[in-house]
């Protein structure tokens, strides 16, 4: 299973806990930093161009699936949050080489309560070309609304490789345009999915997690709404809650799965020049989180 992280995250450490459960649970799992992210070169959490998210995912997804001890195993991405964003796109880019998304929390549409006022935003796309990486972008605290346990709030707080400032210019612009872009498109997803969302996020929109299962052309499509839960389903709820995620998420991948494998299992940090990536390898369905 490929893997995709949210905004400002990274596989590393915050991501590690979804590609351990699932690897334990006999998926082979990779997950890559995108650029600026984690431990990857650039600018931190600067997106240039959100296609070029796309593009490094959709290259290094494919180099594993090339080799040969993953040809033949079946593909399917992960997304939490932007992450969402990146496995659909990625899915659009090649529609018939993936077998399935699982989409936490998707970013189809950023939540009003977070987006700035749209006469920032007139006046910031007349100088993102001037200034595009001043952190100037005026949001609320991203994390306080998104994890709700405190403690595991203040341990991804902790966390150094996670990004906690402001937006930077074009990258704000960036993530609001992709997010539009997306919500006039659903219609184009065909691939099987699960999105799954709380109904109490601030931070992504779940109407349009629900506009996503109505409106996307996939034949096989499922959706779950979590009363009471909010952004961060995977690592920011109490471990009850993402007890209940989790099963979820494990029974929809193993009806699509042919192969359940739990042989040995490992989780490993690689670098790679300009990237970071997780890899947990398995003798099962291949993972892949963007």
């Amino acid at each position: 299973m490929n893997e995709a992280a949210g905004y400002g995250m990274e596989c590393g450490n915050f991501m590690r806990g979804v590609g351990i459960k699932l690897a334990s649970h006999g998926y082979g799992v990779f997950g890559i930093d995108y650029e600026g992210h984690g431990r990857s070169s650039g600018a931190r959490c600067y997106i240039k161009r959100f296609d070029n998210i796309i593009n490094d995912c959709s290259e290094y997804f494919k180099s594993i699936c090339a080799q040969e001890e993953y040809r033949e195993k079946k593909r399917f991405l992960y997304g939490e949050s932007m992450g969402g964003a990146v496995a659909l796109l990625t899915h659009k880019k090649d529609p018939g080489f993936w077998d399935g998304a699982v989409l936490v929390a998707p970013m189809c549409k950023i939540s009003e309560k977070v987006k700035p006022h749209p006469v920032v935003i007139r006046l910031l796309t007349r100088v993102e070309d001037v200034i595009p990486k001043w952190k100037i972008v005026p949001t609320k605290d991203v994390i306080d609304s998104a994890f709700k346990d405190p403690v595991k709030r203040e341990k991804i707080r902790g966390n150094k490789l996670i990004y906690q400032g402001k937006p930077r210019l074009k990258t704000a612009l960036e993530l609001l345009r992709t997010s539009l872009n997306l919500e006039d498109s659903l219609n184009e997803v065909t691939l099987p999915f699960f999105v799954l969302h709380g109904e109490a996020d601030t931070v992504t929109d779940p109407d349009v997690s629900r506009a996503l299962y109505n409106r996307a052309s996939s034949k096989d499509k499922t959706i779950k709404l979590y009363p009471g839960m909010w952004h961060g389903l995977t690592s920011g709820e109490p471990d009850h809650n993402i007890e209940i995620v989790f099963a979820d998420i494990l029974s929809w991948l193993d009806k699509r799965s042919v192969e359940g494998g739990t042989d040995s299992i490992k989780a490993i940090q690689q670098s790679t020049p300009g990237t970071d990536s997780l890899t947990a390898t398995a003798s099962a369905t291949n993972v892949f989180i963007s």
